[in-house]
């Protein structure tokens, strides 16, 4: 039972809403408590055309609304009946002596910022005019002074908050008040960042004002990053909200802010005694925005390996498909059709491939639906389905099909929470291509150990470290991921191998240490090596190279993944 003085009685409500859902029950409700209404422009036309009774802000202020609606409320007998502390004599004497009548409850959702800037075509002036200013000032001055009053920024608290009105005799306590306080401030630091993010994503010239081709604001109720003080210098051109650093000057900004929304419960993390949820940011790709089309809901690790395989097939510009199971590939392959791709890839480790995660780059059909269902997968992802693919898919009631839209390689930057902080980097967008190799031994690899290099290079680039990743061309033949010893990735990645290595090339994430590594990859009869180089050892295993025959190219650059 709540305690009478927690609770305070609702006697005036100033109610100014964009989204006008909803707002006409909840007025009517009450004014059925005798609650005083106040309200400004088109919310008080809408109120009053369906015969709800309203006062006009502008009888309160004694000001006129002005300079086409941008200036309202903002205005001491609006903000003083918000912020006067209703047991501070001084403060009740103040409001007394300038006729300030206090204000017990705000209902306010903001300018349609969000949705204005996602439009084709905006305008900056357009977008301009929907920044709320009034709006935000209001809700921060009432959810500051939540002791005393409450405000509702969402229509979804319409239903409960006029459940507590009448359960408490027009009044709400002050557990209410508190909570709704916080969703308040939680809506302003969220709505500033979107603003903050679509002024530093425009191109600004003497001729005017333009999006970045690349940008793609957020249509959804999402999040975006804010980032602290940086030199931008020269206009930014962006993949995503997330990739503000990509053309700062002097690296990292010196602050960073994270604004993100809950999207959805998970039934547990990566454990069952672990409570997990989804939160999204401002973006609209990436497999937190992939389309369930079938199957159960998505766990914590099906988003954790999803997320791999998409950002692994999405770093081919070939149709390829990936299988990962754990966040490593347990088969990568390129192809001419989906079904070859997916049979070309399960080949490389089928035992592994069962209960994973499939992945492709390109629109699947029925002939690869049926060739996916033939063994228990737990999640596919690609960019579209046709019908015949998805009436396929759909016959397992359990195989989670993702639509991800278009594939893209990721960019931007990335956290990675460690106690007392994070970890932030720009994330491994390197492309490696045959320019770019710098042969170190007597032989030359030939065409066809180039492709399989720069692909088995690509797949290492997505495997745990230590990598090791031997491949032909457009197929990966075995895989060895994060052992603590580089000569035991060689080996396992042979041990895994379902296909025969003899004829292989092998990737190496990073340097070889030592020989060792290449004396036991020249057993299994590999033919080419692609690794970072870099090692005091570089000489004596270049000379194990020579020894063997075989021919090693060096990157200059490396793809630790931890």
């Amino acid at each position: 039972m709540t305690e009478q003085s927690d609770l305070v009685k609702i006697r005036r409500a100033l109610i100014s809403v964009s989204d006008k859902t909803g707002i006409v029950e909840f007025a009517r409700q009450l004014t059925a408590f005798d609650v005083e209404i106040i309200s400004t422009g088109g919310t008080a036309q809408h109120l009053r055309e369906a015969g709800i009774e309203i006062r006009d802000v502008s009888e309160v202020t004694g000001f006129p609304e002005m300079m086409d609606g941008r200036v309202k409320t903002l205005h001491p007998r609006i903000h003083g009946a918000l912020l006067g502390l209703r047991d501070n004599p001084n403060h009740q004497a103040a409001m007394a002596e300038h006729g300030i009548e206090p204000i017990d409850l705000v209902v306010i959702n903001l300018y349609p910022f969000q949705q204005t800037i996602a439009r084709e075509g905006v305008t900056l002036p357009e977008a301009i005019e929907q920044i709320d200013i009034g709006g935000p000032a209001m809700i921060r001055s009432a959810a500051k002074n939540f002791l005393d009053l409450a405000v509702i920024t969402g229509v979804d608290e319409y239903r409960p908050v006029a459940n507590e009105l009448a359960a408490n005799n027009c009044s709400l306590p002050l557990l209410t008040r508190r909570r709704l306080a916080e969703k308040a401030f939680q809506l302003t630091a969220q709505y500033d960042s979107i603003v903050f993010t679509y002024l530093a994503l425009i191109e600004t010239s003497k001729s005017g004002f333009s999006l970045s081709p690349n940008t793609k604001p957020n249509t959804m109720g999402g999040t975006v990053v804010s980032f602290g003080a940086f030199d931008k210098s020269d206009s930014l051109n962006v993949d995503d909200t997330a990739s503000l650093i990509e053309g700062f000057h002097g690296g990292l900004p010196g602050s960073a802010t994270w604004s993100i929304s809950r999207s959805a419960n998970l039934r547990y993390g990566e454990n069952p005694h672990q409570i997990a949820a989804l939160y999204k940011t401002a973006t609209r790709t990436g497999i937190a925005n992939a389309e369930l089309l079938a199957g159960k809901e998505m766990s914590f690790n099906n988003y954790l390996d999803a997320d791999a395989a998409w950002r692994l097939v999405c770093d081919f510009n070939e149709l390829a498909c990936a299988i990962i199971k754990h966040t490593n590939p347990a088969g990568v392959a390129l192809a001419k059709t989906t079904e070859e791709a997916y049979r070309r890839a399960l080949a490389t480790d089928p035992t592994s491939a069962f209960g994973g995660i499939v992945a492709f780059n390109r629109k699947i059909d029925g002939v690869t639906a049926k060739a996916i269902i033939e063994i228990f997968t737990e999640v596919v992802i690609a960019p579209d389905y046709d019908a015949a693919a998805l009436d396929t898919l759909r016959t397992k009631k359990n195989l989670r099909v993702l639509r991800a839209g278009s594939p893209e390689a990721s960019s931007g930057v990335e956290y990675r929470q460690i106690g007392g902080g994070m970890l932030v980097q720009t994330r491994d967008t390197h492309r490696l291509t045959a320019a770019d190799l710098q042969v170190v031994t007597k032989r030359q690899p030939n065409d066809e150990e180039i492709s399989a290099l720069i692909f088995a290079w690509t797949v290492s680039k997505h495997t745990k470290s230590n990598a090791i990743v031997y491949a032909r061309a457009g197929q990966t033949v075995g895989v060895g991921a994060g052992q603590m010893s580089r000569v035991d990735s060689v080996k396992l990645a042979v041990m895994r191998a379902q296909l025969p290595v003899q004829g292989s090339v092998l990737a190496s994430d990073a340097f070889f240490p030592f020989r060792d590594g290449i004396d036991e990859a020249a057993k299994h009869g590999i033919t080419a090596v692609i690794q970072p180089g870099g090692s005091v050892k570089d000489s004596e295993v270049i000379v194990a190279a020579d020894e063997h025959g075989l021919a090693m190219a060096f990157t200059g650059i490396r793809h630790f993944k931890h």
